[in-house]
């Protein structure tokens, strides 16, 4: 809220995770946010709920099928009801909207984010996958139209705060910290039999499947890491990733004279997202606060990188850059998609992801129509090579 104005939020991705804990946070503070569009990808019932709660102006169903079924629940409000991923990406970059959260999962996101910015909008962003696959596009992008990204990963969340107030020259290296996810203590061997009920069972957070199975692997951390080279300009070679089981530090900077910042709370989503709204003020919020005497014993240590090889392509994508982090992205939503279903053994998605990656073709300098190219020719690479793989 600036000025006693009402913040008009819009929330792409309302009904998962991120998208429904953010909504939490604007139904606390009336006198500061609304939602002013909602989107969703198939859960039109949950979507029509939540239309019916906060009253947006628009409402957006990317499944077609949906459609119908959303506006008819919807038709005694005066919502405008829209349908298809075009229509989320229009919404995105609507005039009323002062922030856009982008909440949407995968590689979805990409194309509503980049309206946003164009639009010059302030993006709260958690979609990992729009910096992945295009992050020099992107920074590019948030120059040009004078547009700004809050992020509300916890981690990138963390870094943002310790370099508050820091001049980033006298910033050396970002520690990344990492849960470990529910496979940490498992061996190599236990882990070629793990199920998909076992790598949604994470440890401390409450996420929606692809992520948690991207925690899993290790995926995720190596999508965080490439998103913070392009968030803070580290280069991957001054970002360490560390796990730490207890997820109470969430990241820290080190700094030239030795010192270490770290930011600490409780592992829930609901505070990085309160501060991306209200940044640059924070926000009195109801959430339980940290107490260090519960958790006397904070530990760390470096991952294996035998057990989670997902997190070392995450690293060479990044190093070989160009359309890499981009084929690295689209092959592994295919193979997280298929373990979903069943269809795929846990340890089998890392070597069918590096398959992938040699195969599809590779260029040195992208557009943007290059990485939309480039995702079209790795999701139809992946379509073949995981013909091998299915069970």
């Amino acid at each position: 809220m600036k000025n006693g104005i009402i913040t008009n939020i819009a929330v792409l991705g309302s009904t998962g995770s991120i998208g429904t804990q953010a909504l939490d946070i604007i139904s606390e503070h009336p006198d500061k946010f609304r939602a002013s569009v909602l989107t969703a990808g198939r859960n039109w019932e949950l979507l029509a709920k939540q239309a019916r709660r906060f009253l947006p102006s628009t409402v957006v169903i990317a499944e077609p099928e949906a459609y119908p079924l959303l506006k008819e629940a919807l038709k005694d409000l005066p919502i405008q009801v829209m349908c298809g991923a075009d229509a989320i990406a229009d919404v995105a970059e609507l005039p009323e909207n002062d922030i856009v959260v982008t909440a949407m999962v995968g590689y979805s996101g990409l194309i509503p984010t980049v309206r946003a910015i164009k639009a010059g909008k302030r993006i709260a962003l958690a979609n990992k996958e729009t910096l992945v696959v295009a992050g020099e596009v992107i920074t590019g992008l948030l120059s040009e139209y004078n547009a700004e990204i809050v992020p509300v990963d916890s981690e990138h969340s963390a870094i943002f705060q310790c370099l508050m107030g820091e001049k980033r020259s006298q910033a050396t290296k970002i520690i990344l910290t990492a849960s470990g996810g529910p496979f940490r203590t498992k061996t190599v061997k236990e882990l070629e039999n793990v199920t998909v009920a076992d790598a949604l069972r994470h440890p401390n957070w409450s996420m929606g499947a692809k992520v948690t199975v991207d925690s899993a692997s290790m995926m995720n951390k190596g999508f965080e890491m490439i998103e913070a080279k392009w968030l803070f300009n580290f280069e991957p070679a001054e970002i360490e990733v560390v796990v730490h089981p207890q997820s109470i530090v969430h990241s820290m900077v080190e700094f030239m004279d030795g010192s270490v910042k770290a930011q600490l709370g409780t592992p829930d989503m609901r505070i990085p997202i309160s501060l991306a709204l209200g940044y640059p003020d924070r926000i009195k919020s109801p959430r339980k606060s940290l107490s260090l005497s519960q958790y006397s014993n904070l530990t760390f240590e470096y991952p294996d990188y035998d057990k989670f090889p997902l997190l070392g392509l995450a690293f060479d994508a990044i190093e070989a850059g160009g359309n890499m982090p981009c084929i690295l992205n689209a092959a592994n939503e295919k193979a997280v998609a298929t373990f979903l279903a069943g269809r795929m053994r846990f340890m089998d998605m890392p070597r069918f992801v590096r398959e992938v990656m040699e195969a599809t073709p590779y260029i040195s300098k992208v557009s943007l129509d290059d990485l939309i190219e480039s995702n079209r020719i790795a999701l139809s690479v992946a379509e073949e090579k995981i013909k091998k793989y299915i069970q």
